[in-house]
């Protein structure tokens, strides 16, 4: 189904960033998973082509324009090339990072990081997840205690995308007793004395993504690195993760795309039992299942991307897109490597490098079980 969000401005746009990410991730991404870090000048280069820039107001450095479709654009093209993990960090800035310090930022606050992030020269990570808390915000136990101009930070987080690369970190502390108004948002800078990053994580895939644990021991953090007032945490956390999950949702789609397409190539040339695994019936029905599935889920996070800029996407729709997106993702890819047969288990393909990369996809940003139970409750059901 041909789509109709994008007008001629963003397809030149989506050809410069097609055209970078051939010449500056494509030829590296091998490189960087090894690593299992990107280079900070990535950032810096894609700050330089104005990539970082939208949602951020021209005053402070950005380009001024608020269209989450540009954002989409990198995301979809990054799984388009089957390099994904590369860009996730400077995805997670655009999309995730940038809009809490827009939105809750001091003007002081605004000043100091937002051009930094948008040029790439700074490197923005959000902190929620505990090593005994993950979905269950309210469950946050790492505590900042009021000492006068400064707050006393003490407890750990876990699965911290950016974690080693990041400069300033979006993090969740308990300044009260409240679950839920008793949490509010600090800003922990690099080089902080007793704020340090732990092991680099060594996960399943997403392997060119730095993914961190994050320790706090009596970290002093003056009260005006505060994100918005204190106590509001839970409120701004619920609010923006809308955009952040339809983030996540827009990617699976677009991962889910690209299998699709990688493996329709492989079984037009594949051959098995004197014909092309693609002239069988087995494998127009399974390639038909999961182009309908595809498109369908496209149309409607085509309609929350529309929604969105429109400032009137909710956290239940955006719940919907996440959960229904991420679960087609894993079915497609999954079906995706069985159609490749034993080569798509070989990680020299990308559909095998695709599906390790997207089993998290049902967990990070809210696990599929808990953007169900956000659905159902929003429905009053007693």
């Amino acid at each position: 189904m041909k789509r109709d969000i994008f007008d001629s401005d963003h397809e030149q746009y989506r050809d410069s960033i097609r055209s970078f990410i051939a010449k500056e991730v494509t030829p590296n991404s091998s490189a960087w998973d090894l690593d299992g870090i990107v280079p900070r000048d990535l950032f810096v280069k894609l700050g330089e082509m104005g990539a970082l820039s939208f949602g951020v107001p021209e005053e402070y450095g950005g380009s001024g324009v608020d269209d989450f479709r540009y954002n989409v654009i990198l995301n979809e093209e990054a799984a388009r090339a089957g390099v994904s993990p590369a860009l996730l960090g400077p995805i997670l800035v655009t999309d995730i990072c940038v809009p809490y310090i827009v939105g809750m930022g001091s003007e002081e606050q605004k000043h100091t990081w937002l051009p930094q992030l948008v040029s790439g020269e700074a490197i923005a990570a959000i902190a929620m997840t505990e090593p005994g808390t993950g979905s269950d915000l309210s469950g946050i136990k790492t505590k900042a205690v009021r000492d006068g101009d400064h707050y006393v930070v003490d407890g750990s987080k876990t699965f911290i995308t950016n974690g080693i690369n990041a400069d300033v970190v979006i993090t969740a502390v308990r300044t009260g007793e409240g679950r839920r108004d008793g949490l509010s948002l600090v800003l922990m800078e690099r080089g902080m004395p007793g704020f340090e990053r732990g092991r680099k994580l060594d996960k399943m895939g997403i392997h060119a993504q730095d993914t961190a644990e994050l320790s706090f021991s009596a970290v002093r953090v003056p009260t005006s690195n505060l994100l918005g007032d204190e106590g509001t945490g839970f409120a701004s956390l619920t609010k923006n993760l809308a955009q952040e999950r339809l983030s996540l949702a827009a990617g699976a789609v677009a991962s889910a795309a690209a299998a699709l397409d990688w493996t329709i190539s492989y079984v037009r040339e594949r051959r098995a039992f004197g014909k092309t695994i693609g002239s069988q019936q087995n494998s127009r029905f399974q390639l038909a299942e999961m182009a309908t599935e595809v498109d369908v889920a496209q149309a409607f996070v085509d309609r929350c991307i529309t929604e969105l800029n429109k400032g009137a996407l909710t956290p239940v729709d955006a719940a919907k897109a996440k959960w229904w997106s991420t679960e087609m993702q894993g079915r497609v890819l999954d079906r995706c490597v069985q159609l490749h047969g034993g080569y798509g288990y070989m990680h020299e393909y990308p559909v095998a490098r695709a599906w390790a990369d997207g089993r998290a996809t049902r967990i990070y940003g809210g696990t599929t079980e808990i953007m169900k139970d956000l659905i159902g409750r929003s429905m009053q059901l007693g």
